[in-house]
């Protein structure tokens, strides 16, 4: 549990600088990225906790505390390696950077690099780094030159890139150059089938594997990624919309640039997992949207909930019979005023709902919903700013427990009305949402502490009071004690009593 303590003081604003080299001198990998984030490091800290990852590194460039003028590749390469990959250090470094077999993968990851370095990266002999070339390369030449990669990883994590040209995407979903071979072929003679008891415990291909020598799974891996791609040619993809496998059809069903005769064979797809992506597809029209809003699976008419152009009609008889979760949906996010009033005023509590989750909502849109008689649909409006503590509190008298957690999370709710929900009658999800709020004060944080979640958060709140935040240090939960070491109220000779012992690693 010391591990998680000393994390959370790493993390701790108002540890003292000397305390935060003797955590620095510790090297350990966890602690320099929580080190990394801090604010308040001197420059000599952060030269050194540069070299210790380019996880670490790339903390310090995001932000803003790594300067290219003082780097020198050859002598701090990781940190070196982190300001390239932001686009922040002269492409030339990658000349010396390439030398460092240790950082090969990460550098082939650059987006931008020069191209000897990167035909050189493209042939490494460690697969690892050719796939990560794959995954950013922007380079037209080097993009065909991983398409005509022996690998099927290669290959496959190439058709990903949405920097690759049409040119390149056609020739992978042609097989050009052909697979030579496969992870099957290499390992079985063929033709071979993975059974679906695969009796060898050291068998690492995944189920379905198979090659009768065209290495169809390869390929159809292949395939799956590059049918996918929005830049893959329009006259290739159409080849496989009668494709036996609905995992290929599946790629088509999200893809907003096929015909409207193509949409409608996908809709007709027997699969679920094919009309789902297509039920939500900005380009499919207003008829097939309704005819998916209402098809047997649950899924697919949840999906079409999320199409940005969804009928308000439809909506309503959707949010009828399915419920449509908790997140503000896309055609209601883009309501106009007028579109904003009239769902307010609807007939159907579950439409007032979603529309209450939104939270830029017009104030007499908003003020009508806090005022509903429905208590879901006054919980979803409980957070929304700009709700005046007599609207609050009204929706307590109304609803009580009901609309707690969403009050809680009010960032307007006052310390007082936060005091009284806990004396009210009311639940954890209330707790879990008072234990950060700013305005919380110690006897209401006191009471988050029942609930282990609600406690997670209360414990780096700095208005918990100092009896109950040292306990917590001890606590059996690792993430109550680091956030109880974070807790800028923790007293500096607390934080020096916590540090590791000189020479413990």
């Amino acid at each position: 549990m010391r591990r998680h303590v000393w994390a959370g003081l790493a993390e701790n604003p108002l540890l003292p600088v000397e305390a935060v080299d003797r955590l620095l001198a510790m090297g350990e990998p966890d602690l320099s990225l929580e080190l990394a984030e801090r604010t308040d490091l001197t420059a000599p800290q952060r030269l050194v906790l540069a070299e210790r990852g380019v996880a670490v590194a790339g903390g310090l460039v995001e932000s803003g505390q790594l300067a290219v003028e003082r780097i020198d590749p050859a002598q701090q390469p990781v940190a070196a390696l982190a300001l390239l990959r932001a686009g922040l250090a002269p492409v030339e470094w990658a000349h010396v950077l390439v030398e460092r077999d240790e950082l090969r993968e990460e550098l082939a990851g650059c987006r931008a690099l020069p191209r000897e370095v990167a035909r050189r990266l493209a042939g490494d002999s460690d697969p690892a780094v050719p796939l990560a070339l794959a995954e950013e390369t922007a380079d037209p030449e080097i993009a065909a030159l991983l398409a005509a990669h022996p690998s099927q990883h290669i290959r496959a994590e190439l058709g990903f890139n949405r920097d690759v040209s049409p040119t390149v995407l056609a020739d992978l979903i042609n097989d050009r150059p052909p697979l030579i071979s496969c992870d099957v072929c290499v390992r079985h003679a063929v033709p071979w089938v993975h059974p679906p008891d695969c009796p060898d415990p050291e068998c690492t291909l995944p189920g379905g594997a198979a090659c009768d020598g065209s290495h169809q799974y390869a390929r159809h891996t292949i395939l799956r990624t590059a049918l996918g791609n929005p830049a893959a040619p329009v006259a290739e993809v159409m080849r496989y919309l009668d494709a036996p496998s609905p995992f290929l059809r599946e790629q088509l069903a999200s893809r907003t640039d096929l015909p409207a005769s193509a949409y409608a064979v996908l809709a007709a797809a027997p699969e679920i997992w094919v009309r789902e992506p297509l039920a939500s597809n900005p380009a499919i029209g207003e008829e097939l949207l309704r005819h998916l809003a209402e098809d047997p699976s649950v899924e697919v008419r949840r999906s079409a909930a999320q199409h940005p152009l969804l009928p308000l009609d439809v909506l309503g008889r959707l949010c009828a019979t399915d419920w449509l979760g908790s997140l503000l949906l896309p055609r209601i996010a883009a309501a106009t005023p007028a579109e904003l009033d009239a769902l307010a005023g609807s007939a159907n509590p579950e439409l007032r709902r979603l529309t209450a989750l939104r939270r830029d909502l017009p104030a007499p849109v908003r003020d009508r919903l806090a005022d509903d008689a429905v208590a879901k649909v006054a919980a979803a409006v409980a957070p929304h700013p700009g709700l005046g503590e007599g609207q609050l509190r009204a929706m307590l008298r109304r609803h009580g427990r009901a609309v707690g957690a969403g009050i809680a999370a009010n960032p307007d709710a006052s310390t007082a009305l936060l005091a009284e929900l806990v004396r009210a009658d009311h639940n954890v999800a209330t707790l879990r949402a008072l234990a950060d709020h700013p305005a919380a004060d110690g006897p209401t944080l006191t009471a988050c502490l029942r609930d282990r979640r609600a406690r997670r958060k209360a414990a780096a709140h700095p208005a918990l009071p100092l009896a109950q935040l040292l306990p917590l240090l001890d606590d059996s939960d690792p993430a109550t004690v680091q956030g109880a070491a974070a807790n800028p109220a923790l007293p500096v000779a607390e934080m020096l009593r916590l540090m590791p012992p000189d020479g413990v690693s």
